[in-house]
C-alpha cells in the first residue's frame, strides 16, 4: 500500500473500464495509487488506447511512464464471433505493450498480465497446478496460451507476473456470461431459463477477491512466474441454480438448449490456490453463495 507521505505511484490499467478493470482501479485507488485507466474508445477520465497499435502503446507508455502496469485489455468472451480479434488483441496487443516499454526505455516496477485458466482446456484430474501442460480447445484459450509464451520471452528483460484467473463473477458483469445471465433471470422472476450443459464444473471466485489479489501481486516480489487466481472449490451449474432458487424463493424451469452445448466445452476446470495462498496470505475470499447474494440483491 502506498505511503500517504510519499507521492502516489502511478498504475496504468489497460481495459480499466471493463468489468474487471473497474474493480481493479477502485482497489488500487483505495490503496492510494494514482490510477490511469485505458479504454479502446475515449471515455471520460481514461486514456484512449488501441492495444493492437504499436504506435499507440508506445505513446501511452512514453507519455504516462507508469510505475506499475496491470494489463487486462482483452477479448474475454469465449464465444466471441470474430476469431481474428482473439489473436490481434490478446496476443499481438500484449506483445505491443511490452515492446513499448522496451522501446520507451521504461521499466515499470511490475507488470501484471492477466491470462486465463482456459489455457488448460479439458485437462482431467483434480486441482490443476501452474506447471500443468496447456491444452486449449478454443480460440480464446489458444490466444491466451500464445500470449503467455510471448510474455515469457520478456521475463529476463521486464518484471512480469502472469495471472491465470479461473472463473469469477460479480455485479456489473455482462449478461452474455453465464452466472450473470442466471442471476438476471431470477431477479426478473422469470419462470424458465435455457442453458447448455448443467453438469460442467467450475472454480468460481468473486471479482473483488481478484482485484485484491492483483494489487498484492503487483506490490509483491513475484516476477517471471505464473500464479493461479482461484478458490479450489468446484461448483456445478446445478449448484448455482439451487442457490439462487433459495435466494429468490421459487424454482425455475431449466431447459437444455442444444445450441448452447459446445462440442469443445471444457467440462471440469478447478485450480490449486496453493501458490496464491502463499503469495497473498491475507486474501479476503467471499463465499460463492455470498457473491451470488450480492449480485442478486443489486
Amino acid at each position: 500500500m502506498v505511503s500517504r507521505s510519499e507521492p502516489a505511484k502511478r498504475v496504468l490499467v489497460t481495459g480499466g473500464h471493463g468489468f474487471t478493470g473497474r474493480y481493479v482501479c477502485d482497489e488500487l485507488a483505495a490503496a492510494g495509487y494514482d490510477v490511469i485507466g485505458t479504454a479502446m474508445s475515449p471515455v471520460p477520465g481514461s486514456v484512449a488506447l488501441d492495444i493492437a497499435s504499436p504506435e499507440a502503446c508506445r505513446y501511452v507508455i512514453e507519455s504516462q511512464r507508469p510505475d506499475y502496469v496491470v494489463h487486462l485489455a482483452a477479448i474475454s468472451f469465449v464465444a466471441h464471433a470474430n476469431t481474428d480479434a482473439f489473436y490481434r488483441v490478446n496476443v499481438v496487443g500484449t506483445s505491443n505493450l511490452l515492446q513499448a516499454c522496451h522501446d520507451a526505455d521504461h521499466t515499470p516496477e511490475k507488470i501484471l498480465v492477466a491470462s486465463s485458466a482456459n489455457v488448460y482446456g479439458n485437462t482431467a484430474g483434480g486441482e490443476l497446478r501452474e506447471d500443468q501442460r496447456l491444452q486449449p480447445v478454443n480460440h480464446y484459450g489458444a490466444s491466451k496460451a500464445a500470449m503467455e509464451y510471448i510474455v515469457a520471452t520478456w521475463f529476463d528483460k521486464l518484471p512480469v507476473v502472469i495471472t491465470r484467473p479461473f472463473n469469477y463473477t460479480g455485479r456489473g458483469q455482462g449478461s452474455q456470461f453465464l452466472v450473470p445471465k442466471i442471476v438476471e433471470h431470477f431477479r426478473q422472476r422469470q419462470a424458465r431459463i435455457e442453458l447448455g450443459n448443467l453438469d460442467v464444473m467450475r472454480d468460481f471466485s468473486d471479482v473483488r477477491m481478484v482485484a485484491q489479489a492483483y494489487r498484492v501481486l503487483l506490490e509483491g516480489p513475484s516476477a517471471g512466474e505464473i500464479v493461479h487466481i482461484c478458490s479450489g472449490v468446484p461448483y456445478a451449474l446445478r449448484d448455482v441454480i439451487k442457490t439462487l432458487e433459495q435466494l429468490a424463493g421459487y424454482e425455475i424451469e431449466v431447459a437444455v438448449n442444444p445450441a448452447f452445448v459446445r462440442a469443445n466445452e471444457v467440462k471440469v476446470l478447478i485450480g490449486s490456490p496453493e501458490k496464491l495462498n502463499r503469495l497473498v496470505p491475507d486474501l479476503i475470499r467471499p463465499a460463492f453463495e455470498d457473491t451470488l447474494r450480492w449480485m442478486y440483491e443489486a
